[in-house]
C-alpha cells in the first residue's frame, strides 16, 4: 500500500506540482518563529521544550487521523498516505528549476540561468560565472532531492503512516529556521541565541538524516561511478563545513560528484569582493552545463533503485 501511495504521489507531482505547498511551509515557519519569540530564552532546555511543541502536534494529529482512517478501511488511509505525500514532495520543484537553468545556459543567456538559480536557492547570483552556475545548481539539485524526496520516502516506509514523513519535513523546516550562526552573522543577537536554543532541533535533524542520507548516497553509488563515488565519500564529506549542512551534506555531494566524474565545491565570489572559500569536492571534471542532464538522470536512477527496494519489501512483507 505505500508503495502505490508513492508511485501516486510522485506521478501526480510530476503532472501537477501542490500549488498550496510554499504556503504551508511558510504556516509552518510563521508557526516556528512564534513559538522561538516565547520560548527563546537562549538555553538548550528552552529549545527541546520549543522543538518538541513546534513536531508533536502536528506528528499526532496526522498519526492518530491515519490510524482511525486505516482503521475504517485501509483505502481511507491510502488516501491519507497520498495526500500527506502530495503536499510534503518536490521533486519536480527540483526537475522544473534544473531544467529552466539548462535551457538558459544552453541558450547563453547567462543572465537568465543567474535569475533562475537565485529564486531558487534565495540567494544572490549575480557574480556567478556559467560554471559556476552549474556547479550550484547540481550541488542544489542534490541536496533538495534527497531534503524532499529521498529522506521523507525513507521515514514514510519506516514509521506507520504517514507520520514519518510529516517528522522529517517539519524537522528539516525547523532546523533551517532555528539554524543559528551563519558566516558574516556572528554578531547578531538573534543567531547568537539560537545557535543554542536551535541546538535540539538541529541536532533530531542530525539524527533523522543518519540513515537516509547514507542509503542515499549508496544509491548514487549504485547508479553512478561506484568507485569514485566511495572514494570521494570516504576522503572529502568529513571536510564540508558545518554551515553548509556538515558532513550529512559533503557525504551526499562528495558521492553525487564522484558519482558523476565532476568536480564540485571550491571557491565562488563572495559580497564585497571577498571570495567564499568551500573544499574541492567530488572528482574529476569541471561542471559545464552539459553534466546538468546527467545530474538530473542520476537521481532519477537512484530514485528508481529506491522504489525497486520498496518494491521487494513490499513483497517480502506480502509473502506468507
Amino acid at each position: 500500500m505505500k508503495l502505490l501511495a508513492i508511485l501516486a504521489a510522485l506521478g501526480f507531482e510530476q503532472w501537477r506540482a501542490f500549488e498550496w505547498r510554499a504556503a504551508f511551509e511558510r504556516g509552518f515557519r510563521e508557526y516556528a518563529r512564534a513559538i522561538e519569540q516565547r520560548f527563546n530564552g537562549g538555553t538548550r532546555g528552552q529549545g527541546s521544550v520549543a522543538a518538541t511543541l513546534a513536531i508533536l502536534p502536528p506528528v499526532a494529529a496526522v498519526a492518530l487521523a491515519w490510524a482511525l482512517l486505516d482503521r475504517a478501511h485501509p483505502v481511507l488511509g491510502l488516501l491519507l498516505d497520498f495526500a500527506i505525500l502530495y503536499l510534503l514532495m518536490g521533486f519536480r520543484h527540483f526537475s522544473h528549476a534544473i531544467s529552466l537553468i539548462i535551457v538558459a545556459l544552453k541558450g547563453g543567456d547567462l543572465v537568465a540561468a543567474r535569475r533562475a538559480l537565485a529564486a531558487w536557492r534565495g540567494v544572490s547570483s549575480s557574480e556567478l560565472s556559467s560554471q559556476d552556475v552549474a556547479r550550484l545548481a547540481i550541488e542544489r539539485g542534490f541536496t533538495d532531492a534527497y531534503r524532499q524526496v529521498f529522506a521523507v520516502l525513507f521515514w514514510f516506509v519506516v514509521l506507520p503512516g504517514p507520520a514519518g514523513a510529516v517528522l522529517y519535513r517539519i524537522a528539516a523546516l525547523l532546523a533551517a529556521q532555528w539554524k543559528g550562526l551563519v558566516p558574516g552573522d556572528e554578531t547578531s543577537v538573534i543567531a547568537r541565541s539560537l545557535e543554542v536554543f536551535g541546538q535540539p532541533a538541529r541536532r533530531l535533524l542530525w539524527l533523522l538524516d543518519w540513515v537516509p542520507a547514507r542509503l542515499t548516497a549508496l544509491a548514487f553509488a549504485a547508479v553512478g561511478d561506484f568507485e569514485d563515488a566511495i572514494y570521494c565519500w570516504r576522503t572529502q564529506a568529513r571536510h564540508w563545513p558545518a554551515a553548509l549542512g556538515g558532513e550529512t551534506m559533503g557525504i551526499l555531494l562528495a558521492t553525487g560528484g564522484g558519482a558523476l566524474g565532476v568536480q564540485l565545491g571550491g571557491p565562488l565570489p563572495g559580497i564585497g569582493g571577498e571570495p567564499e572559500l568551500r573544499p574541492d569536492i567530488g572528482t574529476g571534471d569541471a561542471v559545464e552545463v552539459e553534466v546538468l542532464p546527467s545530474a538530473v538522470g542520476l537521481v532519477w536512477r537512484a530514485l528508481v533503485l529506491w522504489l525497486l527496494l520498496v518494491f521487494l519489501l513490499s513483497l517480502a512483507n506480502w509473502a506468507p
